[in-house]
């Protein structure tokens, strides 16, 4: 039997009962982008929205390890309808990873930019994700094939762009930025991770690779600053431990959107 080709029909189809669609994306890599979406995952459940996320990063997915479900593969399942989500443990957020999918915890992906596109539109025609408010994409590093795939075929609300103070960081996201005006998406708001560390004895912010570039970032676009997210100790222990959605901090209570 030959295989079904996805077409942009396929995929409007599938996305027509999702309300918001967002991109969480940088162009540069290590700098937090899968902890940003889970937190605004877990930010819109906490005010009552139905919340997806699609870990786009096939080459490295971090989703079900943030939310403690990588146990719960068996749970992906294909029917009639479609490919059926994980959910989440505390607020049920669907969650459609490749890391479900394979063997072990261990083993790679090993594929070209050709196979991510096509892996991508598979599962974007493919994946039954029902009536959801935000349907949140966690994107790998770059501007190459996966982001552009999801650009061309899916009708975004925009993108967060996320970054970290460094000059190196910041230069990338700039190339993402310009990427994201010369593809007609909006972007939406960036975040500066790893903004400073706070002093647990004297409450002293201590700015580790420099202050203010999230600042400078956004007034040069003309883009909102969302937030400026600290080192924190106790994020890290929730996220390494599969927690995330039991963090308490809600950095994105101002994000209108």
């Amino acid at each position: 039997m030959q295989e079904k080709i996805i077409t942009g029909k396929d995929i409007a189809e599938r996305m027509k009962n999702v309300k918001h669609k967002i991109v969480v994306t940088s162009g540069k890599g290590g700098v937090g982008k899968s902890t940003i979406t889970a937190l605004l995952a877990t930010h819109y459940a906490k005010k009552g929205y139905k919340a997806g996320i699609f870990d786009a990063d096939f080459l490295g997915p971090s989703i079900p390890k943030l939310f403690g479900i990588e146990r719960k593969a068996k749970e992906l399942t294909i029917g009639e309808s479609g490919i059926t989500p994980v959910y989440s443990d505390r607020f049920g957020i669907e969650i459609l990873s490749i890391q479900f999918m394979l063997p072990s915890r261990e083993s790679p992906v090993i594929w070209r930019g050709l196979a991510i596109n096509t892996a991508i539109r598979s599962f974007l025609g493919s994946v039954d994700w029902g009536e959801i408010d935000y349907l949140l994409f966690d994107m790998p590093p770059g501007t190459g094939d996966a982001i552009l795939t999801i650009l061309d075929f899916v009708e975004l609300d925009g993108l967060v762009m996320v970054t970290t103070p460094q000059d190196m960081s910041v230069s990338i996201v700039e190339k993402a930025i310009n990427m994201a005006k010369k593809m007609d998406s909006e972007v939406l708001g960036i975040v500066e991770n790893m903004s400073y560390l706070e002093c647990p004895k004297c409450g002293e912010r201590i700015y580790l690779f420099g202050e203010g570039r999230g600042v400078e970032l956004s007034r040069k676009y003309g883009i909102d600053l969302i937030a400026e997210i600290p080192f924190d100790l106790e994020l890290m222990d929730y996220a390494e431990r599969g927690r995330v959605e039991d963090y308490e901090v809600d950095y994105f209570e101002y994000f209108y959107y």
